[in-house]
């Protein structure tokens, strides 16, 4: 939105990544310093570890309303044992506190504890005598920032002769088709339900023998397309609604420049 980017379909990767495919003309037409350029101004993290707070220009406009549950259970959460708390702490740079909460981060019961111990401790450091108006300021947003905020892989934007995947691809590792994210959905998608090419086949062969089943018909109507018959449907739904926008916005756009609108 900061730069003016209108047609962008996200899709899921099949594992664990999201690709972002920004379809306006003008960003399909830029070189490589532009594309590094954009990549540069969108990655936070980054920018953060080597510039310390100069990334506000788009970091405050985030929030992370599920933490500290919002990388789910079994050991994942950030603020999950006592390593977290040497990874997490080691951010601002302040060796002593790793000492510190070494051994209390152990003793207590979940995350949503240590988080309110570790907060505890970074106030008690903000207050403590000789530190700065802004040391340590925003030191628990930014831990939020540095482990929520998704990495973005500069290499594969900023090269255009780079290979990319296709939406409706098959993710080599897992078998689940790579598919169009309904951002107005989005917190019903489940990575883990994304259909797999074994899975589809199974549903055509189901659909294949109720067809079978059902006969009688001596000529059908219309075929309907295979894939409507299977848990992918609603995905390509979400691919159509996409293309039909920028049909409708390119097709605005003719009509502007020949003055007829």
């Amino acid at each position: 939105e900061d730069l003016g980017m209108k047609h962008r379909l996200w899709v899921y990767s099949g594992r664990r990544g999201v690709h972002c495919w920004v379809c306006d003309d003008t960003v399909r037409k830029w070189s490589p310093a532009l594309r590094a350029a954009t990549v540069e101004y969108l990655s936070l993290v980054k920018v953060a570890r080597r510039a310390g707070r100069k990334c506000w220009h788009l970091s405050r406009r985030i929030s992370f309303p599920e933490w500290p549950h919002c990388t789910g259970s079994g050991g994942r959460v950030p603020v999950g044992g006592a390593g977290s708390a040497v990874s997490m702490i080691s951010l601002d740079r302040r060796p002593q506190h790793r000492e510190l909460l070494q051994g209390e981060f152990s003793k207590k019961r979940d995350s949503v504890q240590r988080w309110e111990l570790l907060k505890g401790r970074m106030e008690r450091t903000r207050r403590g005598p000789g530190a700065g108006k802004n040391m340590s300021c925003y030191a628990d947003w930014e831990i939020m920032l540095q482990y929520c905020f998704p990495r973005l892989d500069i290499n594969v934007s900023k090269s255009i002769g780079h290979l990319l995947k296709s939406p409706f691809s098959v993710h080599p590792k897992t078998g689940r088709i790579s598919v169009p994210l309904d951002l107005q959905r989005l917190d019903q998608f489940d990575p883990f339900a994304v259909p797999t090419i074994s899975s589809l086949c199974h549903e055509l062969d189901m659909a294949s023998h109720d067809g079978e089943q059902d006969g009688g018909e001596t000529e059908p109507k219309r075929r309907v397309r295979d894939y409507k018959k299977t848990s992918l449907a609603p995905y390509v739904r979400v691919f159509e609604q996409f293309v039909e926008e920028m049909e409708r916005a390119r097709r605005g756009e003719l009509l502007r420049r020949s003055g007829k609108c």
